[in-house]
């Protein structure tokens, strides 16, 4: 069934992330239905709506938005199929102060996830020195630690390694990457969201352009 919004902020916010989905579908980042985005309701913090699975992301409408609780992903009856990765965004409010997840394939982040990627294992990437660590909002500016987590194949399992490292994580910056699977950033708004994925999205073409290549260490 396609969500009807009954309030306000609800319709609000499904338009905020139809808007911002056609955008990032128009720079390639989201490529057919491919990527997520999600967004905790004003003034109904529990609850958040998430983009529905197998749209075209160029072209969604508010009704292709769907209800979930916003900690346990879980939907509200009677709706469309939420995307498959709506644990990820659940692992990340659950455990961050963020109000808004993206998820995408943007093709550096990505490539760096591939490369990144141990089989098994957790990793980080190290990011040092670059002046767009200051977009992130560290404590550090001059340094972040990337995660990369393995892409298995029960993406609840991929949460449950995010819900255990992140929150424990001091120098983790408000974004990861998932092995061969692209980049989840998170913000206070959709816009934050947004601008926090275009600099690691830089940083990362940064590191794929470095004849230094990539430094990572394993984690577990």
């Amino acid at each position: 069934m396609s969500y009807t919004p009954t309030t306000v902020a609800a319709r609000q916010t499904a338009q905020q992330l139809a808007q911002f989905s056609r955008t990032l579908y128009e720079r390639g980042w989201m490529p057919g239905t491919a990527g997520n985005l999600s967004m905790r309701v004003p003034r109904a913090p529990g609850r958040a709506l998430i983009t529905a699975s197998g749209r075209d992301k160029g072209d969604l409408r508010i009704q292709d938005m769907v209800e979930i609780d916003a900690e346990t992903g879980r939907p509200s009856p009677g709706q469309d199929r939420a995307s498959a990765e709506t644990s990820l965004h659940a692992a990340l409010y659950r455990t961050t102060d963020a109000q808004a997840v993206i998820h995408v394939h943007s093709p550096h982040a990505t490539a760096v996830a591939h490369r990144a990627g141990l089989d098994g294992a957790t990793s980080v990437v190290h990011i040092e020195r670059y002046e767009l660590l200051k977009g992130l909002g560290l404590d550090d500016p001059a340094a972040a630690k990337l995660p990369v987590f393995p892409n298995w194949a029960r993406v609840d399992r991929i949460a449950e390694d995010i819900a255990a490292h992140v929150p424990a994580d001091p120098g983790c910056p408000p974004g990861l990457l998932i092995a061969d699977h692209g980049i989840t950033v998170w913000g206070q708004t959709l816009g934050q969201a947004r601008n926090r994925l275009e600099c690691l999205e830089a940083l990362c073409q940064l590191l794929v352009l470095s004849p230094a290549g990539l430094n990572v260490t394993r984690v577990s």
